[in-house]
């Protein structure tokens, strides 16, 4: 019998493949047109902190978005990779220059300030109409979110893909973390809280 994570693993290689099949232009356009979309749906002022990500491989490049928010008066935050397992996520501060994270992608040096977000633009690789998401594969948005909710800290969670990457049924797993909201070029979708 097939493992959860034997079943992840084989969907999120899936999901991969047709996420990077995607016209590079087209994926240009798509990222502009999502964040045309989200604007509304994402409230912000100046008490939001938005964690968001910098793009790497085909993956939606929520750049425009980030901005387009800060312009409406959040604060931005992107994912700093401490250790195997930790992110913390350093304060973006414009002009401020970027640092190799790993994984092709980049983030704020260690010298600054680490925040908690209130809203979370979260990266993966696939998803189903739950809500249920599957990642790179190392845990690092699940254990941010668990340390976060630990310390009574309940971000919105904000899933961000192409449509190409929802699959049938994610794999349930203890440990996984529910994404309500998915934003993809056709919109922002929110699903049922689950029973």
């Amino acid at each position: 019998m097939t493992s959860a994570k034997e079943l992840k693993r084989d969907l999120r290689k899936q999901a991969l493949a047709r996420r990077d099949a995607l016209d590079a232009f087209w994926r240009i356009e798509a990222s502009l047109e999502m964040a045309e979309t989200a604007r509304d749906g994402i409230m912000v002022d100046g008490t939001s902190i938005v964690s968001g990500f910098w793009p790497m491989r085909s993956e939606v490049d929520v750049r425009p978005l980030m901005f387009a928010l800060r312009e409406h008066g959040a604060r931005l935050c992107l994912p700093a990779i401490i250790d195997d397992t930790t992110i913390v996520f350093r304060e973006l501060v414009r002009g401020a220059a970027l640092v190799d994270m790993g994984f092709g992608t980049a983030g704020p040096g260690d010298e600054h300030e680490v925040l908690d977000p209130t809203i979370m633009l979260v990266p993966l690789a696939a998803f189903d109409t739950r809500g249920h998401r599957i990642g790179y594969g190392a845990g690092y948005y699940d254990r941010a979110i668990a340390r976060l909710a630990a310390r009574g800290r309940a971000p919105r969670l904000v899933g961000i893909a192409f449509d190409c990457q929802e699959v049938d049924r994610v794999p349930d797993e203890a440990h996984d973390v529910i994404i309500p909201e998915i934003l993809t070029e056709s919109g922002l979708r929110r699903f049922e809280a689950p029973l």
